[in-house]
């Protein structure tokens, strides 16, 4: 076998990425065999749909790899999960710009089929967000990709508020937030 004159990282990487997902190597697992304290969990914070991944993300998404397969490496029961945000009115203005450019208005829709548009965008900009930590060889459990207006996530929030006010741990009221930027 005769060895290339320069290393292509691409080309490995094209090879082996999908090798590794397919044999679930990231994938995280319960071993009841082993002790809870050997267990490591990160929550990617969820990237916005409004657009691509920039350099930011990536430095944060390596370090965030870097720990995650230091632990596999030890042997803990590893989670990391990715997903991606809503994002709200961010993405509301991202599709409004859009098809303010073919001279349509969100209101010419009417508001299913402004929503059906938003949504298109949403499976588009996570496909592309999901394509690119993929390119950049990270490894998440990718079984486990959520979205931050899943119906399950959602109900879980609302539960967890719920629980939280009624325990007296929150409240709702006019206040002043202190927030040092």
């Amino acid at each position: 076998m005769e060895l290339a004159k320069s290393f292509e990282p691409a080309d490995i990487e094209r090879r082996w990425y999908p090798e590794w997902e397919s044999r679930g190597y990231f994938a995280a697992g319960l071993d009841t065999a082993k002790p809870a304290t050997d267990a490591f969990c990160i929550q990617l914070p969820p990237p916005n749909v409004t657009g691509t991944l920039h350099m930011g993300h990536g430095f944060n998404q390596t370090l965030m790899d870097a720990l995650t397969r230091y632990h596999r490496m030890r042997g803990d029961n590893t989670l990391w999960q990715p997903g991606c945000d809503h994002a709200g009115i961010a993405t509301q203005i991202v599709v409004e710009r859009q098809l303010d450019a073919q001279g349509i208005s969100r209101h010419d829709l009417g508001r299913e089929k402004f929503l059906d548009k938003v949504w298109e965008w949403k499976a588009y900009s996570g496909g592309t967000i999901t394509a690119q930590m993929r390119r950049l060889g990270t490894s998440p459990d990718w079984q486990r990709e959520r979205f931050t207006m899943d119906e399950g996530l959602s109900q879980t929030v609302t539960a967890t508020f719920v629980r939280l006010y009624n325990e007296g741990l929150i409240y709702r009221g006019k206040r002043l937030v202190n927030w040092d930027p």
